[in-house]
């Protein structure tokens, strides 16, 4: 029989879009009170693998990926989400989001996302919150999924993630000595 233990702790992420490229400054600011100084910043990368967002938040989104220092328990997601939510909600305006903040983490193993909605190969991990793999580390590199969001499955999103999943490990590798 398997003993239970402390999960691995984890790299928080933020996948941020908008089409107000002053929200950018905003958003990270906010993250960084709660997450700790942001270890991670990509270019922008345009948001154009879908149009489904285009009628609440306008044309020419753009994108960037954040990571941060401080490490959490995986347990942690669903209220990240949750908070993710507030402030979207917060900064919206006439009802209509002005940025969309997907959280979630990174492990050596790993790229979850946090969503509210549930699927065939999501989990409930409670607060009304799912949790996807999104991304799953092998052969040197992050892989997708069937499911894998194409702009998430790209080569260039790979990468990124491939960075931060190396932050990640030199942070668990100074936790240990």
């Amino acid at each position: 029989m398997g003993q239970a233990k402390a999960p691995e702790q984890v790299t928080p992420v933020a996948s941020v879009f908008t089409a107000d490229n002053a929200m950018f400054a905003v958003v990270e600011s906010t993250l960084t009170d709660r997450l700790g100084p942001c270890i991670y910043q990509s270019e922008r990368l345009p948001f154009a693998h879908t149009s489904y967002y285009e009628d609440e938040m306008g044309p020419d989104l753009t994108r960037i990926i954040f990571a941060f220092t401080k490490l959490l328990d995986p347990a942690d997601l669903p209220s990240l989400k949750t908070w993710s939510n507030q402030l979207e909600n917060a900064w919206s305006k006439n009802g209509s989001r002005r940025v969309n903040i997907d959280v979630g983490y990174v492990s050596l193993a790993k790229l979850v996302l946090a969503s509210t909605k549930d699927h065939a190969h999501r989990l409930y991990l409670g607060q009304g919150i799912y949790g996807e793999v999104t991304l799953y580390y092998a052969g040197g590199e992050f892989q997708p999924w069937p499911w894998t969001y194409p702009d998430y499955a790209s080569l260039t999103y790979r990468k990124i993630f491939g960075t931060i999943r190396e932050q990640h490990r030199l942070k668990l590798r100074g936790q240990r000595k």
